[in-house]
């Protein structure tokens, strides 16, 4: 069958931190040139790109040279304006596709495609101004989270309201900006679930991630994650929906609420409620990298260019085996030494300058083995 490009093919990378670090060089082990187009200079993925662009994602003139040089563009991150996704997609191929884009940068937008899909979220209603929310507030209760509709990450655009809270100035705090309100769902864990699909159509999911945040900023994922094989099958049953419905080519993460557990007979009285879609990959799936056959940035290079999908089998899968990967944010990294001196510790770093709190600098993989009895 004729593949989408072949060796030697340029892929351009729209956004130039350490997601597009990461997908450069898995693009570099299977003989693919990137080009990386970002608005800050200083940009890790600039470090191991083939070409670059700085530019803002704004910059028309820019853009459409920047197409010019590449036979297909994907991005690391969600918040492309539309309109920088509408003129390359003119020019070029561009994976996962401007209407999958559209859907998961836009809170509301993704709720209603998930409800369309019989999948279960929070409960939400829109939110335009203060009213909205007062009226949103009676329904949903407190305590109860206000979300902008775009630009939120790492906990960025979104406020827990409480008893109490002044809801007109509770509004204003997030820029006065189009929102939803969602319920708090008292969920048990956090899980996310990264697979790919190919334009071909075909699927493939890995172990099922645990995720642990600090601050709203994950810290620490565990794969595969302590849940019963049905639930961890029903969550790639719901992901397999999600990407079918968006025809979605790429690598996607789907971050769902485990909701109750087991009872003390063993019987699993548990649900999963889906929380976010991340049309990329995701930082859940930096465990893959050396903790699977195929890493999820080899698996999203191979699923965009049209390639036969790598096997996602875990290593370390026997039994009582399980992967471990820990964000080193800020100051964190600071203990990179230490860590190289860890037997079985497999160190990233991002090639960023400054150690900022809450600024992801690297992250290390381990892979834990089943305890000796």
């Amino acid at each position: 069958m004729p593949f989408d490009l072949v060796p030697g093919a340029t892929i351009g990378i729209l956004g130039g931190g350490q997601l597009g670090r990461m997908l450069a060089l898995a693009a570099a082990k299977l003989g693919l040139k990137t080009h990386v187009y970002a608005e800050d200079p200083e940009s890790p993925a600039f470090d191991v790109a083939s070409m670059r662009t700085i530019a803002p994602y704004e910059d028309e003139m820019a853009l459409t040279e920047f197409a010019g040089t590449v036979e297909l563009v994907t991005y690391e991150f969600e918040n492309v304006p539309s309109r920088t996704a509408s003129i390359l997609s003119a020019a070029c191929l561009v994976r996962p596709s401007p209407e999958t884009l559209a859907v998961c940068q836009d809170r509301l937008a993704e709720k209603e495609f998930l409800a369309a899909a019989s999948i279960k979220t929070a409960p939400y209603m829109k939110v335009d101004d203060a009213g909205a929310l007062a009226r949103a507030v009676a329904q949903i209760g407190r305590p109860s989270i206000l979300k902008t509709r775009r630009f939120g990450y790492d906990g960025k655009g979104q406020v827990l309201l409480r008893e109490g809270a002044d809801l007109a100035v509770t509004f204003r705090t997030l820029g006065g900006t189009p929102a939803i309100l969602e319920a708090v769902v008292p969920f048990a864990k956090e899980i996310s679930v990264v697979a790919a699909r190919g334009p071909d159509n075909a699927f493939a999911a890995y172990d099922i991630c645990e995720n642990i945040h600090e601050n709203h900023i994950l810290k620490s994922t565990r794969a595969p994650a302590r849940l019963p094989k049905e639930i961890a099958a029903e969550a790639v049953r719901l992901t397999r929906v999600i990407v079918d419905a968006l025809d979605y080519s790429g690598v996607i993460a789907v971050e769902m609420f485990v909701v109750g557990e087991a009872d003390g007979r063993g019987d699993a009285r548990i649900e999963l409620c889906v929380n976010e879609i991340a049309p990329r990959v995701h930082n859940s799936g930096h465990w893959t990298l050396d903790g699977a056959v195929t890493s999820q940035f080899e698996q999203h290079i191979r699923a965009i260019a049209g390639w036969p999908l790598g096997a996602p089998n875990r290593l370390g899968a026997q039994e009582g085996e399980h992967v471990e990967m820990e964000n080193l944010i800020g100051e964190d990294v600071l203990a990179w030494a230490k860590i190289l001196g860890e037997p079985g510790a497999c160190l990233h770093l991002y090639g960023k300058a400054e150690a900022r709190p809450g600024r992801k600098m690297g992250h290390v993989t381990r892979i834990v083995p089943s305890p000796i009895l």
